[in-house]
């Protein structure tokens, strides 16, 4: 995977200040997504190029498109069990599904006017979708938000591999950044280059209550 990067400072001043959105590294193909597992995880992902052996498809698994965020989960990978980080270079046509079939984990995030029709949703739903806080390198949170997308069940079957077209272990690249971070020189910390990704899916868009450009 050609993870393409640049300096985090170049990066922020083009970005929305607030607003829902998702920032994001893609192209016309795919979108780059990041997850966070113990070592046993990520090797087979990377080996296999999907997700098996001890990855659980009976659990709801996070994924987060923002690498900040990533980081922030993570701890620039330093938390038990989250030590390497795949970057996962998953089809559009899934990702956008996925936002088609988001259910909001909250009820005011949510589109339904009805409480009781989205709890019904939720129940019945392989997509979870939360509007959090984006955060900055040192954790700090924005104003801007970001998505992370909880996928089960049948929403689950792209990640053996039929959805994917590359996973990436990037610890090292996160090792060197955390490394460059802990002495502070922002000018210096490299990040994957991302901006404004808007789903070519109407329907998403809408689904998810994304703030347009």
């Amino acid at each position: 995977m050609n993870l393409r990067t640049e300096k985090y400072l170049s990066q922020v001043k083009q970005w929305p200040a607030e607003g829902k959105h998702i920032m994001a590294q893609y192209d016309d193909e795919a979108i780059v997504v990041y997850q966070a597992y113990r070592e046993s995880i990520g090797r087979y992902a990377v080996d296999h190029q999907c997700f098996g052996g001890e990855f659980s498809y009976q659990r709801m698994t996070w994924i987060k498109h923002n690498f900040l965020w990533m980081m922030y989960r993570s701890g620039w990978g330093t938390k038990p069990g989250q030590e390497v980080i795949l970057a996962i270079k998953l089809k559009k046509h899934v990702f956008d599904d996925f936002l088609t079939h988001a259910v909001a984990s909250s009820f005011g995030q949510s589109a339904f006017n009805d409480h009781a029709a989205w709890q019904q949703a939720v129940a019945d739903s392989d997509v979870r979708l939360q509007w959090d806080p984006d955060h900055d390198p040192f954790g700090a949170k924005q104003a801007r938000k970001a998505i992370q997308l909880g996928i089960r069940g049948t929403k689950l079957e792209p990640l053996k591999g039929e959805g994917i077209i590359e996973i990436k272990d990037i610890s090292p690249f996160v090792a060197e950044q955390r490394q460059t971070l802990e002495k502070r020189p922002l000018n210096e910390l490299m990040m994957p280059a991302e901006t404004v990704y808007v789903p070519d899916c109407e329907a998403a868009i809408n689904n998810i209550r994304q703030d347009r450009v």
